[in-house]
């Protein structure tokens, strides 16, 4: 069963669902919500209470200021009061793209409150050596949307990100799929108020790699061509590990559910992942 509830934080509402029963696991994307993690928390619910949620000002958690930017420390204090209305203490918690963001602010954050966080592909375009070029790309990305429009700015955007096309900044080879009302809104909340806050987004190493939590990064098994997963191997390096593969590519848990929590399980209950 699959209990849906609201919960009130400093300038927000969030909606957010807890299903299944053992150890708490939060999955967290940005921005990404409930929707897109429903098939992988419904292959994990045999193993954990699976609490998943709508970032701040994305579909069901309602901003009292529509014009307040999402940053990873407010996301992350956002998920620490989540583990406080569901009685967690501590979690595992897996954070996928913006998401892997917010998992490792939890972390630098709030650590004691995370057992081990899986932060797969953390679009942390500033450790990479072009990190000016990229920090304009993003830029050019939102003065595409405040001139152009959402749809411009996702051609941007994929192609620059290397979900689609050369990631040179060409259009990709496919238009995005034809989005709904509700994609309509959330895109523009992403690109007015949350892309450059995630992508600009420095972790603390030494936090992350001296503090209790334990932090794996996960790289899709297909996401050699990804900016995500250029930016995923230098948070490796900096921490000092090696990735974990996952099937499929950057959103590889919507594709192959399945399979994607069977990695997962093995990545939490192994002490040394």
């Amino acid at each position: 069963m699959t209990m849906t509830r609201t919960l009130g934080v400093p300038g927000a509402h969030l909606r957010y669902e807890v299903r299944g029963a053992g150890p708490v696991l939060l999955l967290l994307g940005s921005p990404m919500g409930i929707a897109a993690f429903a098939p992988l928390a419904d292959a994990l619910v045999g193993d954990y209470t699976v609490v998943t949620h709508d970032p701040r000002g994305i579909a069901g958690s309602a901003l009292d200021d529509p014009e307040q930017d999402s940053t990873p420390e407010l996301r992350a204090d956002d998920v620490a009061a989540l583990l406080d209305v569901v009685g967690a203490g501590t979690a595992d918690v897996f954070g996928s793209s913006g998401g892997a963001v917010t998992g490792l602010a939890l972390v630098e954050r709030h650590p004691e409150r995370v057992r081990t966080l899986v932060a797969h592909e953390p679009p942390l375009l500033e450790l990479l050596p072009d990190a000016a070029d990229r920090r304009a790309m993003v830029d050019d990305i939102v003065e595409t949307f405040h001139r152009e429009g959402a749809e411009a700015a996702w051609w941007k955007f994929m192609a620059g990100s290397g979900l689609a096309g050369d990631g040179d900044g060409d259009a990709p080879a496919a238009a995005p799929d034809e989005p709904s009302p509700m994609d309509l809104v959330d895109g523009a909340r992403f690109f007015a108020h949350e892309l450059r806050h995630t992508t600009r987004y420095v972790p603390g190493t030494r936090a992350l790699a001296s503090g209790p939590a334990r932090v794996v990064v996960g790289i899709g098994a297909d996401s050699g061509a990804l900016e995500t997963y250029r930016t995923s191997m230098a948070l490796c390096e900096l921490l000092g590990s090696l990735p974990v593969e996952f099937p499929g590519e950057h959103v590889g848990f919507l594709e192959r559910p399945e399979e994607f929590a069977d990695v997962l399980r093995k990545v939490l209950s192994s002490p040394l992942a």
